[in-house]
């Protein structure tokens, strides 16, 4: 059972990918106060909490109910992170302040940069190969972690100072993006078996 759980955590943390999109973050919440962005994370979590025991529970209803495949939810997934990244890239004043925290705290904070396709898919595998509890026990944990680093944001752009958190976050924007393509390619090619 040890076993079984360590490859759900393993499997999700990589998904989610929390060191990857900690830069976004970080350039998302740049203007905020430290407790606005404290509550903003912990909004994001819960609303990434809901939206992955919903997919635990009945993503693969919902799929077939819409007739959404896996392949159809990462191209649009990637699309998404796409946009932010791109958006992010060219303007860094179009969201930084500009947005509501309620808002930004559930796109994209909370959907897709915590709960993105590959995590929702993640979980809809796991509960197949690992169960219910420990797909739900592995979820919880990881976003404890989650948010546990989230929440620690505003103490690294501290750290790093203004000119090296812009860089860094411009770097990682790309990274963003390139993640987003690389969720349009694979699903692209599931979709038409290439």
């Amino acid at each position: 059972m040890e076993n079984q759980f360590f490859k759900a955590f393993i499997s999700l943390f990589v998904a989610i990918d929390a060191l990857g999109a900690l830069p976004f973050l970080v350039g998302l919440t740049k203007k905020l106060s430290e407790e606005d962005r404290k509550s903003l994370i912990y909004r994001a979590t819960g609303s990434a909490l809901l939206i992955g025991l919903i997919f635990i529970f009945g993503g693969r209803a919902i799929f077939n109910f819409l007739g959404i495949t896996e392949s159809d939810f990462r191209v649009a997934g990637g699309l998404l992170l796409l946009v932010f990244a791109i958006r992010d890239l060219l303007d860094s004043s179009s969201h930084q302040g500009a947005a509501a925290p309620t808002r930004v705290g559930i796109v994209p904070i909370a959907v897709p940069l915590m709960m993105g396709p590959a995590a929702l898919t993640t979980l809809m595998v796991g509960t197949e190969q690992y169960g219910l509890i420990i797909t739900i026990l592995s979820l919880l944990i990881n976003l404890a972690i989650v948010w546990v680093m989230f929440a620690r944001a505003g103490w690294i752009v501290n750290k790093l100072g203004e000119d090296v958190s812009d860089a860094v976050t411009k770097i990682f924007s790309l990274l963003i993006a390139a993640i987003g393509v690389m969720l349009i390619r694979s699903g692209l090619i599931e979709m038409f078996n290439l």
